[in-house]
């Protein structure tokens, strides 16, 4: 009978260990690892984006690099800290930085702008045009009596 309830017991308590080296490895996550991309990852990111005219960071062009950067760093600091990636302090912390510096941004993730004149051009100028041709072949017409019947 204590045979039978040996590796029970063996069990258990190699789930219990499981569960309790996981609770240690997210614990060590939490503070350390928010300080971590804190310090290392955002500072970066900050003279990266203090170097752009706020009017660009809407701009996926001039953003993608840095962002690819401050993503990266908070990848590697979680691997170097053996932690999962994503994790809720890298939501929050993304959230953050969203909230900071893309909130005027469009759901598009581009600037809102006019188009080039090459394009807006001619959706101004044909329909002008279109409008003067029509009156005057209306005048004209109107003037041209003798085949009306």
């Amino acid at each position: 009978m204590a045979s039978e309830t040996t590796p029970v017991l063996s069990k258990q308590v190699l789930l219990w260990l499981v569960v309790a080296c996981q609770s240690v490895s997210v614990m060590a996550c939490g503070g350390t690892y928010e300080y971590a991309i804190e310090e290392f990852c955002l500072g970066k990111f900050r003279l990266d984006m203090e170097e752009l005219d706020q009017h660009h960071w809407c701009s996926w062009e001039d953003t993608v690099e840095p962002y690819g950067e401050l993503t990266n760093c908070t990848y590697l600091i979680a691997l170097k800290m053996d932690c999962f990636w994503p994790n809720r302090q890298v939501d929050e912390f993304f959230i953050r930085i969203h909230k900071h510096y893309f909130h005027d941004c469009s759901l598009s993730g581009r600037q809102l702008r006019d188009p080039p004149n090459h394009i807006l051009g001619p959706f101004i100028v044909v329909p002008i045009l279109v409008t003067l041709l029509m009156t005057a072949l209306v005048v004209w017409r109107s003037k041209r009596s003798e085949g009306i019947v």
